[in-house]
Formats: C-alpha cells, sequence, structure tokens
C-alpha cells in the first residue's frame, strides 16, 4: 500500500489530488464498469483503496476497469452479480469476501457505493408496463437496500455507504416517471438508514447527479449533448469524475458530520 505522507500529488483525467486517503480501506462499487461507477471505482483506488468492481454482464469491461487500475498502481479486482435477481447478492458477497481475505487477511468492507442502476427511454405515465416498473424497482430500490443490509456485516464502525440517486427524484419529467420512482427509494434508503447505523459512526448519504456522461450512445451526439448541457448552470453536461470527486469526499474521514444528506451534484440543473 502507498506511504501516507510521502506520497506526491498525481494527475487524475486533468486534475490532481494527494494519494493515500483511503490507504488501508476497502471499497464495493457496483456497477462499476462503466460510466459513473467506473469513475468512483478508479478514484477511489487511485485515493489508496483496494476496490471491488461489480457488473451485471460485462466482465470483460470489468476487468478493463480493474487493469486500469492496476496500471495507475492501485489495487482492485472485479466481482458479479445481476442485481435484478436479489438471491444473487449473497453469492457476490460470498465472491467479495473470499477476495478481501485472500488480499488484506479479513472481510472488512470500509466504503459502500450503491451506484447499479438500469434506465430506459422516455416513457410515458399511460405507456409503463409492469414489467417495465418492475425491472427499473428491482435494480434501482430493491437491489441497493439489499446489498446495503448484507454488507453492514462487513462495515467496521465508523464506515461509510454512499447511495447514487438522480436529480429527477427533486424535478419533475413525466416521461421518465418509473425511473423515478425507483430512483426515490434510494433517497429513502438514505435517510432512515442513516439514523439507524449512526450510533456505529457510519454515515450514509445520497448523491443525486444529473445529466452525466455515462457511455451511453446518446453521449456520441453532439446536438443532444448540447441540449442537455443547457440544463445545467454551467452549460455542460457532467463528467463520471465530477460525481467521483463527490463521492471520495463522503467517503472519507472529511464528511464525519454530514449523514442522511442528499447532495445535489447536477451542476445547477435544478436551480431553475
Amino acid at each position: 500500500m502507498r506511504g501516507r505522507h510521502s506520497a506526491p500529488d498525481i494527475p487524475f483525467l486533468g486534475r490532481s489530488f494527494a494519494l493515500g486517503r483511503f490507504d488501508g480501506k476497502t471499497a464495493l462499487v457496483t456497477g462499476a464498469s462503466r460510466g459513473i461507477g467506473r469513475g468512483i471505482a478508479r478514484r477511489l483506488a487511485h485515493d489508496g483503496a483496494l476496490v471491488a468492481v461489480h457488473y451485471a454482464t460485462s466482465q470483460d469491461a470489468a476487468q478493463e476497469v480493474v487493469e486500469e487500475i492496476e496500471k495507475d498502481g492501485g489495487q482492485a479486482f472485479a466481482v458479479g452479480a445481476e442485481l435484478s435477481d436479489v438471491s444473487t447478492v449473497e453469492a457476490m458477497f460470498g465472491a467479495l469476501e473470499e477476495e478481501l481475505e485472500k488480499r488484506t487477511s479479513a472481510t472488512s468492507l470500509n466504503i459502500l457505493v450503491n451506484n447499479a442502476a438500469v434506465g430506459g427511454p422516455p416513457t410515458l405515465p399511460e405507456d409503463v408496463t409492469p414489467e417495465l416498473f418492475d425491472r427499473y424497482y428491482a435494480v434501482n430500490a430493491r437491489a441497493p437496500f439489499f446489498v446495503a443490509q448484507r454488507a453492514l456485516a462487513l462495515i467496521p464502525d465508523g464506515g461509510r455507504i454512499v447511495n447514487i440517486s438522480s436529480g429527477i427524484t427533486r424535478s419533475s419529467q413525466p416521461d421518465q416517471i418509473a425511473y423515478a420512482i425507483s430512483k426515490s427509494a434510494v433517497d429513502q434508503l438514505t435517510l432512515h438508514l442513516a439514523l439507524h447505523v449512526a450510533p456505529r459512526g457510519i454515515t450514509v448519504n445520497t448523491v443525486a447527479p444529473g445529466r452525466t456522461n455515462n457511455q451511453s450512445p446518446i453521449f456520441s451526439n453532439p446536438k443532444a449533448v448540447e441540449q442537455m448541457a443547457q440544463m445545467s448552470a454551467f452549460k455542460r453536461v457532467g463528467q463520471p469524475e465530477d460525481i467521483a470527486d463527490v463521492v471520495a469526499f463522503l467517503a472519507s474521514a472529511d464528511s464525519r458530520w454530514i449523514t442522511g444528506a442528499f447532495i445535489d451534484a447536477t451542476g445547477g440543473t435544478l436551480l431553475g
């Protein structure tokens, strides 16, 4: 692991920050094979954490993230689970514990980032099917709850849970109603779980991205990107690193006095 006091600053996608913040810490980032989750996994690893890179179906993409982290001098490994099926959560944690034991001689998990989610094309309320609603709810609401429930057996006192929600839960977009409902459940997970685990010094917070480049095909369309950029006070779309920086703060000791919070990371999209 890196030296806490002697490590230099290094560039991370155009910026710099001190290494070593998470030396000796372990983290699980769900949905980390691409997009925001990939950015979070890379940032936590750059800051010294041993990161479990979760994927649902794309093992190759997850392994690429692991290789990127290792190339940069960090530590990571991949774990897979299709979280729409809650029965896979236990198997994922079994693999996680095995890797942690192998690498650290313990199974402690210091940081959990519930990032995995599914979305879809605009769908008006009258067109939402039970199957679509159930798919959103299974991955975006039910899975984070049971992942957090299982993780609490591994998280030591003073640990961190960060749940990734969406700015859409604080605005109105009727053609995303099913997605917004499922993400609103994440906000409630944070609020209630934060009070429950506070006696252990564990913090639980929500980060809500706005329009962020998650490598979906729409972000290769310049016209669409320009339209999305106009929604932000800064007139640009977010990048995964914008969200990863916020998550890294909430995962650190610096955020010890913040819990149950909803952090607007939409680039000012909700201002007006």
